[in-house]
């Protein structure tokens, strides 16, 4: 990484309180654990009002990384535990030990050395080592669908996807997307039209490919302007991987698949 570089994240990191705690584990504690396990002021603290805060927070910080910086930083790694919040909930981003630095007006690179989280990764990153600005802006979108929905995107859903990005696609196909939504949200009657209009930012974030992709300013741009027009999403990547299965087996041919990625090593007798 270039040294010229090290205050800056620097300053970021030390932006960062002692006391912040990981977004990750304050959405899905609240949804995950059993009813009678569950903790009613954590329940409170994520309201709409306070996951806008957190998700436009995020947007402006990698706005500010992207566009605003000495030197153009991508992150690599956005990702929910990677999102800390202060006492006040509000986000700093976190784990710059990926980062990478574009100079002057360079917008994208490539490596052979393939680092991140899968799930959080864009397609043209993860199957090529391209990454780019647009690889942050992937990562964003599905944190954004986190957030939105209280779900990991790493499950098992009700669709032919094995994702949350196939499942939120599937359900925004067929007009039943405040299904997505989590449930300690559904009292808030007011915000389900912000709800659906931040699910199709989500998935213009998620697209295939990373033209399609808005930068972080449109991003930031349709967070806080209602008044801004949206574009209808493409399908996301890596939607619809039960339905390769099973087209892949319906030739005759038989894969073998790890769905957690975990290695799967075969022993045949010579």
């Amino acid at each position: 990484m270039d040294r010229s570089a090290t205050p800056i994240i620097s300053l970021l990191l030390l932006s960062i309180v002692p006391a912040a705690v990981a977004i990750l584990g304050l959405i899905f504690y609240c949804v995950r654990r059993k009813p009678r396990s569950r903790d009613p002021t954590k329940r409170m603290l994520l309201d709409w009002v306070t996951r806008v805060q957190i998700i436009e927070g995020i947007a402006q910080g990698l706005l500010y990384l992207h566009q605003y910086s000495r030197v153009r930083i991508i992150h690599r790694d956005l990702k929910a535990s990677n999102i800390l919040l202060d006492k006040d909930m509000n986000p700093k981003i976190s784990d710059f030990g990926m980062a990478r630095i574009c100079g002057g007006n360079e917008l994208q690179a490539n490596t052979s050395r393939i680092v991140g989280t899968y799930g959080y990764m864009s397609p043209e990153y993860a199957l090529e080592g391209i990454f780019s600005i647009k690889s942050d802006v992937f990562s964003f979108g599905v944190l954004l669908l986190e957030i939105v929905s209280g779900k990991k995107n790493t499950g098992l859903y009700r669709t032919d996807s094995l994702n949350l990005l196939g499942y939120a696609w599937d359900l925004w196909t067929s007009n039943t997307t405040l299904e997505l939504i989590d449930p300690i949200l559904e009292d808030e009657y007011s915000s389900k039209h912000m709800l659906l209009r931040y699910v199709n930012i989500a998935l213009l974030c998620v697209q295939e490919s990373a033209d399609d992709r808005p930068t972080m300013n449109d991003v930031v741009s349709m967070l806080t302007n209602e008044a801004a027009a949206l574009r209808s999403p493409k399908q996301p990547a890596f939607s619809f991987v039960r339905n390769t299965v099973t087209s892949t087996s319906s030739t005759g041919k038989t894969e073998d698949c790890s769905v957690n990625q975990v290695t799967i090593s075969i022993l045949e007798a010579r």
